[in-house]
Parts: C-alpha cells; sequence; structure tokens
C-alpha cells in the first residue's frame, strides 16, 4: 500500500536549489501585505483578469475550450454555458469562487474534495461530479506517430478512498507539526494527489484548484491577483516532464519529489515577481494612462498584444489602450506586426523623436 509520509523531510529535498527557492518566496510573502494595501482599486481589476485567466488557462491544459470572449461572459456569469466545454468552463469558475470567498473555512479531507468535485461537474449531467473514479485508469501519452502507450498507472479504484483519506491525514499531521515549510507539503500533496488520480475526470483540475486553496490557507495569496494556472499552462511541457520523473517508484514509496517540488515552487516564485513587477508598474500616479502604455513599451522587450498589454493594466479600459496604440502608431513609436486576432506591437527601434515644424 502507498505510504504518505510528511512528517520527515526527504534529504533530497534539503539542497540549496530549494531551499533559495523557498527562501525568495518567503521574501515575497513579507512584501505581499505591502502589495495589496498599495492600490485597492487595481487589485480588484487584478483580481477579476485572474480569475478570468485561471478559468481559461486551467480548463485549456485540460483541452477544454471556448472564445476570449465567451470566458468573460461565462466568469462574470453573464452568459449561460451552450455546450460541454462551456458547462466545465462554468463549473470550475464555481470552484474558484468557493475557494477565494472561504478558503478559511474550508478543511481538506476528503468529503470536501468530493464536494468541491461535484461542484467542478455542477453545470454538466454527468454522474462522475461528487464520486470517486468506479473503475481504474491509466495515464497515456501518445506519440507522433499516434500510438499510445501507458506513462504511469495510478491507484486503483478500490484503493483510492482510503489513500485520499491517509493523504489528507498526513498533510494535516505535517502542517500542524509545523518542522515542514507549508511550501514543500504542498508541493508533495499535489504530486500525490495526481498520482493517485482519484477521478474518472477532473483531476488536473481539481490538483489546481487545490493547489490555491492550500496556499490561501497558509498565507500565500498572489494566486488571486495572478494567475497561476496560466503560468503552469505556459510551462506544460516542464509540467508533464516533473510529473513524470517524480512518478517513477512512486508505488513502491520509492519516487522522487523533487523534479515537481522545484517546478512546483519555480512556478509560485514566478507569480510573486510578476505580481511584484505589476505593482510597481500601475503605482506610477504621476504618470498618464497613455503615457503608462507608452512606458511599457519602453521597458518590455519583445512585442505586445492589446490583451497582454490589458493584462498589464487592468485598470486602464480597453478603449484607452487602443486610442494609445492609434497614437503610437500614427508617432511611429511602436511597428504594427501581424493582423487581426494575432496583431502585436513592437517598439520601432529606428524611432528618433517626433518631427519638429
Amino acid at each position: 500500500m502507498k505510504e504518505f509520509n510528511y512528517r520527515e523531510m526527504n534529504s533530497e529535498l534539503m539542497v540549496p536549489e530549494i531551499m533559495n527557492l523557498v527562501s525568495k518566496i518567503h521574501e515575497f510573502k513579507g512584501k505581499q501585505e505591502l502589495f495589496v494595501r498599495a492600490k485597492p482599486d487595481i487589485l480588484k481589476a487584478m483580481l477579476e483578469v485572474a480569475k478570468i485567466q485561471s478559468t481559461g488557462a486551467s480548463n485549456r491544459i485540460e483541452g477544454i475550450f471556448t472564445s476570449d470572449a465567451r470566458l468573460e461572459e461565462l466568469v462574470s456569469k453573464k452568459a449561460e454555458p451552450m455546450n460541454r466545454d462551456e458547462e466545465e468552463i462554468a463549473g470550475y469558475r464555481e470552484v474558484l469562487n468557493t475557494i477565494h470567498e472561504n478558503y478559511d473555512y474550508i478543511t481538506l479531507r476528503s468529503s470536501v474534495i468530493l464536494q468541491l468535485h461535484r461542484d467542478l461537474y455542477s453545470f454538466h449531467p454527468s454522474t462522475n461530479g461528487g464520486r470517486y473514479k468506479n473503475q481504474d485508469n491509466v495515464i497515456e501519452e501518445v506519440d507522433e506517430k499516434g500510438t499510445r502507450r501507458i506513462r504511469f498507472k495510478p491507484l486503483s479504484a478500490f484503493e483510492t478512498p482510503e489513500a485520499v483519506e491517509n493523504l489528507c491525514s498526513a498533510y494535516h499531521e505535517a502542517i500542524n507539526e509545523g518542522r515542514i515549510d507549508p511550501l514543500i507539503l504542498i508541493s508533495k500533496f499535489v504530486l500525490d494527489f495526481l498520482s493517485i488520480h482519484p477521478f474518472n475526470d477532473g483531476n488536473g483540475r481539481m490538483s489546481r484548484l487545490l493547489t490555491l486553496l492550500l496556499l490561501y490557507q497558509q498565507g500565500y495569496i498572489v494566486g488571486k491577483y495572478i494567475s497561476v494556472e496560466m503560468l503552469i499552462e505556459s510551462t506544460k511541457e516542464s509540467y508533464y516532464e516533473t510529473l513524470q520523473e517524480s512518478s517513477i517508484g512512486w508505488h513502491e514509496n520509492e519516487n522522487s519529489y523533487l523534479p515537481f517540488v522545484k517546478y512546483y515552487c519555480s512556478v509560485l516564485l514566478k507569480a510573486y515577481k510578476d505580481f511584484s513587477d505589476r505593482i510597481e508598474t500601475v503605482a506610477v500616479d504621476k504618470m498618464g494612462k497613455s503615457e503608462r502604455v507608452r512606458d511599457l513599451f519602453d521597458k518590455k522587450v519583445g512585442k505586445l498584444s492589446k490583451r497582454e498589454i490589458a493584462d498589464i493594466y487592468p485598470d486602464i479600459s480597453v478603449t484607452t489602450i487602443e486610442k494609445a496604440l492609434s497614437d503610437l502608431l500614427k508617432e511611429g513609436y511602436i511597428q504594427k506586426v501581424g493582423s487581426g486576432r494575432g496583431t502585436t506591437y513592437i517598439k520601432n527601434s529606428d524611432y528618433e523623436g517626433p518631427e519638429e515644424n
């Protein structure tokens, strides 16, 4: 039977690389309250943007899609789901909102995980919601020739309920003892949860929702304002590679948590860096909104899309951004790259200043 021993620190994790990551995250957490107090109006806008990004990214990782416009409408509850993908997106929105609003009152245990999974499928007629898997499952990968091979065989359906109970108990015992850093414990919990693969469907999305829940409960609230799910989506190959590396020997209790813990802590550190940069960028009171768009091109190396600018400056309306881009194009300060939805903008390296009259 798989054992979950979280009370002992794995010696492999006591390496400078992991300790440095954890230490840097702690530093950002220490500044977190200052960030939160800095610009309440901007943080509120960042919160709404992050909800949309998180809901979209976590579902896209699993091959669940809708348009950007529909995604925004679904997350803001301005539209009802029209197909299966949108039903699953709406369900994710509900669980994400539950965690955002109630994380201090949610106890991690098997019955609660089942309730959250039920809510994940609350818009979908599936009977799988809120039930552990009723048949054994495997994690497969498909090569470029279309050949399938089993990458990992999770615990059987029979073993799953007890394993989830044991996993939650092991996590609580270690957290309550306080000897091992919560960041290490949360990363290990996520790896073990994914290796159990307790549901017929929705395992990846549940793992990311539980990640946010556990981080928030330990005071790491960056995921409210910066989409951790989108950072995982942008590093999806590393996510799957480290998941595979850390699952080797898992059934025999001989797996190495190091690759996955390193990856997860790196993602969280990137989220905090983005949060810090975003707050510093929007904290410039003396600069007008159009000037801030211009300033962004001075600081950014490479192309920027209209959506990226809106995400960085959630307090600036799309209309204002479009006007600023139009003015910068006329001035010759930036250049347009591509057309349609793929349109991006880049600073004109040949710009020599406004022409004199």
